[in-house]
């Protein structure tokens, strides 16, 4: 009977493993190789999630809950760095609270060395997170864009 459950508890813990080795490993989506699915105004994309983020996730999530690949076009406000010394630029008109934050990759931080405040651009990623609005802090959340590219 103890073998039994000795060899249960073994396959479990093996499936388990196999299940965390396989999400380990998993190829990470190619955003820059993936047609966009959509192209569009920062501005617009921010109210969007404004107004109903859960529609706003209707539309820019799949099935799976990950991203779609969207182009994002608009003034570039803002150039910095994150903790990871990734590239960030946030684009958004001088007149709006919020915009969109992109956060380029290892590869592709090199393209921002082109870039500069007051510029339009269009930027190509996958959005990480939507917009939101604190009344009772006036706190503002930019939407946030990961694995970012330059389209020309």
């Amino acid at each position: 009977m103890k073998s039994k459950i000795f060899k249960l508890i073994g396959v479990i813990v093996l499936i388990e493993i196999s299940y965390v080795t396989y999400m380990w490993f998993m190829p990470h989506q190619n955003v820059q190789g993936t047609k966009a699915f959509k192209t569009t105004d920062a501005t617009a994309l921010v109210n969007e999630f404004l107004a109903d983020k859960d529609a706003a996730n209707e539309i820019y999530l799949d099935n799976e809950g990950e991203s779609k690949v969207l182009i994002i076009t608009c003034t570039i406000a803002d150039i910095s760095k994150d903790q990871l010394n990734q590239k960030v630029v946030l684009l958004k008109n001088t007149s709006e609270k919020m915009g969109v934050a992109c956060t380029f990759t290892v590869e592709t931080n090199s393209q921002v060395d082109k870039l500069a405040v007051g510029n339009t651009v269009k930027i190509k990623g996958m959005i990480r997170s939507g917009a939101e609005y604190d009344e009772d802090l006036d706190l503002t959340e930019n939407i946030i864009v990961e694995k970012s590219a330059v389209i020309e």
